[in-house]
């Protein structure tokens, strides 16, 4: 049986005296491939990505029977070592490029710093490669846009530059948090068909994250469904769903197809004897 590309047992997450965890006893395993984390705002989620980059405060508490990236066991390994893995091997897209990307740095500058550190090119060498992957994310006018500053440039372009960036060096394992939601409706579906094509032709591997659990399960071959920082569902098939909380998150959701006048009022009671 071929090794997973992450390998995650029993991972729990807490902030202060524990007294509530984040993260709660998750396990999660991904092959080459697309899984989707789906839950409500502060499910998890985002912490279980961060969990998994190392990229939480020093006050959070996390503990895994298993953590393993590639081989490498994350628990142990050195914050050297983690930073080399980071950026490079594994790479977090975030959900708005206008709190990402540095406002003072030219564009240009920001995609290349990328080939710089994890690649070893020089200035030059790095600006080259900062403008070929700018044009493999279908940005047109690449001369203009490497000299353009974050906030001359639109959300859409944004979000296609910080792809660009985290996507340059090819790392294995890409998680991808939010990465539409501060994105118009008519630019959505552009990102997610950009960054599917990216991930496939690099055979990397996609986590993501997001709210909308429609768009996940056309996006991604298996469903991983979080309430109150615990795993509840995990599917292959939306149709599948079981689970009082995966259900009311479908009702909660607008479908053309099927209209109704109004949407369904999740039941919180329900779900917490079900996740008991």
């Amino acid at each position: 049986m071929t090794a997973p590309i992450l390998d995650v047992k029993n991972l729990s997450v807490a902030f202060g005296r524990g007294t509530v965890k984040a993260v709660d006893s998750v396990d999660l395993r991904l092959d080459v491939g697309k899984i989707g984390i789906v839950g409500e705002s502060g499910s998890g989620k985002s912490t279980l990505g961060r969990a998994i980059m190392r990229l939480l405060p020093p006050t959070a508490r996390i503990t895994a029977d298993r953590l393993e990236f590639q081989g490498h066991d994350l628990r142990t390994l050195p914050d050297r070592e983690m930073r080399g893995l980071r950026g490079n091997r594994m790479a977090l897209i975030m959900q708005d490029p206008r709190y990402s990307l540095n406002p003072v740095l030219p564009i240009g500058q920001q995609v290349a710093e990328t080939a710089v550190l994890h690649k070893g090119l020089s200035k030059g060498a790095a600006r080259e490669a900062a403008a070929s992957m700018l044009e493999r994310v279908r940005i047109r006018d690449v001369a203009r846009v490497m000299e353009a500053y974050p906030h001359q440039i639109s959300g859409g372009m944004g979000q296609r530059v910080m792809i660009a960036a985290m996507l340059l060096a090819r790392p294995g394992l890409v998680i991808a948090d939010e990465p539409t939601s501060a994105l118009d409706v008519s630019v959505r579906g552009e990102v997610l068909e950009l960054l599917d094509d990216l991930v496939v032709a690099d055979g990397a591997s996609l986590l993501l994250i997001s709210h909308d659990i429609r768009m996940v399960a056309a996006f991604c071959n298996r469903i991983v469904i979080m309430f109150k920082g615990r795993v509840v569902e995990t599917l292959d098939r939306l149709e599948d769903a079981r689970h009082p909380y995966t259900c009311a998150l479908i009702a909660a959701m607008p479908d053309a197809r099927h209209p109704v006048p109004r949407l369904r009022v999740p039941d919180r009671t329900t779900f917490e004897e079900a996740a008991r």
